[in-house]
């Protein structure tokens, strides 16, 4: 793939850099904030090469690159100046760029240590249940490994958040982690115990180093490495260039790291201590109010993107209290109730593609992944939205009474319960539980209650919503002999998980394509691995032979047939040769993917086992929108 290529592409059809606000990209996805969403041209940017899809969707014009996003969005910051244009302020809307600059910055630094911290939590959390249960004792030399095995992880934070904050502060990555070293080198912690021991103070040329030990600690790092980005560029200004390779880390590292244990470093210990202090008073005044807050509330920060600023204090509550009982308890009651109530909706509703998709969202969302059950089902019909803030109020209020803790964080959800074990009890564990059932109980039937799908449907008509243009039901025939599979089985998450829409795969048995309705070719690719096609009454389907196949540079494939040709249902589309995808150590199986899914109506995977192209294969059933 030709990245620079695609990135101009891209850059030019989505309006050009002037229509760009801001972009960031996810793990398949780019992420763009447009002037203007009217500009993009959507068709153009669905047959480009290397584009699997675009969506318009919360605020974000999505285009969907798969496994090179990264790549493909180097290339647009080179090509544009959108890293600088990251940083400054949009006229006319001052506030709002403010907050989104701030959380986005929240964003950045912590999400790519979740893992680290997550793992070495739920460590800890099987430690507790070995103590718990006998199997080892605190004393043990099995219990010492694996207890600091989970701490490296809570010792060493300050050199994590080094790594990811030079990342988003845009500076030196070994620079920032050699900060984080200094904080933490067993010199100076020997020193930091001396001077509480004796009483003195440490100095540096006069200056006065606090005596404050930063293991476990968040703050002080975040400061002294955003205070880098500003002073290496400085050092890179002064420094003559015949010496700059040497000179401006020199300069860089001393200035920093002298203002970040004199200065800095103190302040950003202050500012943990505050938040900690202010945590311990909340627990002591009224325990259960942040909890009920965040239980009934959630939901609204999600949908608005907030919810990431209140992550890092839940962080900070662990590093400096070793745990949390306001951020995630209350987070983990309104998560399981978006999943009930998407699940409550799937039980009611009397609609097969409306069950479908809340009954997959629902079951996500329990285990701590809401999205799906807010953006499909909750907030499309309103009243699961409100039975799940009343059921997350009632389980935060709970979890907030008897002051649960948690001691590792994690996406909140059944699947981090394991989270709450800590101080060699059960106690909290157990009162986590009976908090996330209230919460899903409540939900579920608070939300059987008021649901109402007719009340539902009329309602989502006030919002135009755009529409396959027939009132008749359609049938999509089978395009390949083979077997017929669900789409689960195809090991691509683009289409296992239905991102690029619904269908179902065929692993072939011989290495031709038909067409699997009248239609026009509406997408063909330079390695013909793929074709797109657009019925006349708007189904839009891709059929993509083989994973991965575009490593093979169009090898064993010809196409049969020309974009804009209109084909009959029967037509050859193109021929391939399974034989060399497979020696080239990839997988013939083919995804057929309704692409417009969210646009059609009913869709029902029909025929698995042996098929023959002709065979009726998938069905739309006529579902009544609004046209716009």
């Amino acid at each position: 793939m030709n990245y620079k290529d695609l990135a101009a592409t891209i850059i030019e059809n989505v309006g050009g850099e002037e229509n760009i606000q801001g972009l960031t990209h996810c793990a398949t996805r780019l992420r763009f904030n447009l002037q203007d969403d009217g500009q993009p041209k959507e068709k153009v940017l669905k047959e480009t090469p290397g584009v699997m899809g675009v969506v318009n969707k919360g605020g974000q014009y999505q285009v969907i690159i798969g496994s090179d996003v990264g790549n493909v969005y180097s290339e647009i910051m080179k090509q544009t100046t959108l890293a600088s244009k990251a940083d400054e302020k949009q006229e006319g809307s001052e506030p709002k760029s403010k907050v989104a600059k701030v959380i986005d910055t929240i964003t950045g630094i912590f999400t790519p240590i979740l893992p680290a911290i997550t793992a070495a939590g739920m460590l800890k959390a099987v430690l507790s249940l070995l103590v718990v249960f006998s199997v080892i004792t605190v004393e043990s030399q099995s219990y010492q490994i694996l207890n600091f095995m989970a701490d490296a992880a809570f010792y060493f934070l300050p050199i994590l958040l080094a790594a990811s904050s030079a990342q988003k502060f845009k500076t030196n990555m070994y620079l920032a982690m050699m900060l984080g070293g200094i904080l933490l080198h067993p010199n100076f912690v020997a020193m930091v115990t001396a001077a509480k021991e004796s009483g003195d103070a440490i100095r540096l040329f006069g200056l006065p180093i606090s005596a404050v030990s930063y293991s476990s600690s968040v703050i002080p790092i975040i400061l002294a490495v955003w205070f880098l980005s500003y002073v290496e560029p400085i050092a890179d200004r002064i420094s003559p260039k015949a010496i700059k390779f040497f000179s401006k880390p020199l300069i860089s590292i001393t200035v920093v790291g002298i203002v970040t244990l004199t200065i800095l470093g103190p302040v950003g210990y202050l500012i943990s201590d505050w938040i900690s202090t202010g945590v311990t008073f909340l627990e002591s005044v009224s325990p259960w109010i942040v909890p009920l807050l965040l239980g009934t509330f959630t939901p609204l920060f999600v949908a608005t993107g907030t919810h990431y600023g209140l992550v890092p204090i839940g962080i900070n509550n662990r590093m400096t209290a070793g745990y949390d009982t306001v951020i995630y308890p209350g987070m983990l009651a309104s998560n399981v109730s978006q999943g009930a109530a998407a699940l409550a909706v799937g039980v009611k509703s009397k609609n097969q593609a409306t069950k479908q998709l809340a009954f997959s969202a629902g079951l996500t969302g329990i285990f701590g992944i809401t999205e799906p059950a807010l953006y499909g089902v909750n907030l499309r019909y309103k009243t699961p939205l409100y039975a799940a803030m009343i059921g997350g109020g009632v389980g935060g209020l709970f979890m907030g009474i008897f002051r649960v803790k948690n001691f590792s964080g994690g996406s909140p959800g059944l699947l981090t319960l394991p989270s709450y074990i800590g101080d060699n009890t059960l106690s909290h564990f157990y009162f986590a539980c009976i908090g996330a059932v209230i919460s899903i109980v409540i939900t579920f039937i608070v939300t059987l209650i008021l649901f109402k799908e007719k009340t539902d449907e009329t309602s989502t008509t006030e919002v135009a919503q755009p529409t396959v243009k027939t009132t008749e039901d359609i049938d999509v025939f089978a395009p390949i002999n083979g077997e017929a599979v669900a789409l689960e089985a195809v090991a691509d998450g683009m289409f296992s998980e239905e991102i690029l829409g619904q269908g179902m795969a065929i692993i072939p048995s011989e290495g031709k394509v038909y067409a699997p309705f009248d239609a026009t070719v509406s997408a063909t690719f330079d390695s013909g691995h793929a074709i797109g096609l657009t019925s006349k009454n708007g189904i839009e389907l891709l059929i993509h032979v083989g994973i991965d196949t575009v490593k093979l540079d169009g090898e064993g494939y010809s196409y049969a047939v020309a974009k804009g040709q209109d084909v009959k249902k029967g037509d050859l589309l193109l021929t391939f040769d399974p034989q060399v995808i497979v020696k080239n150590g990839l997988n013939p199986i083919t995804p057929v993917v309704i692409t417009n899914t969210n646009e059609v109506g009913e869709i029902l995977t029909i025929n698995e086992g042996a098929i023959h192209s002709g065979d009726q294969f998938i069905k739309v059933f006529h579902q009544k929108r609004n046209e716009v």
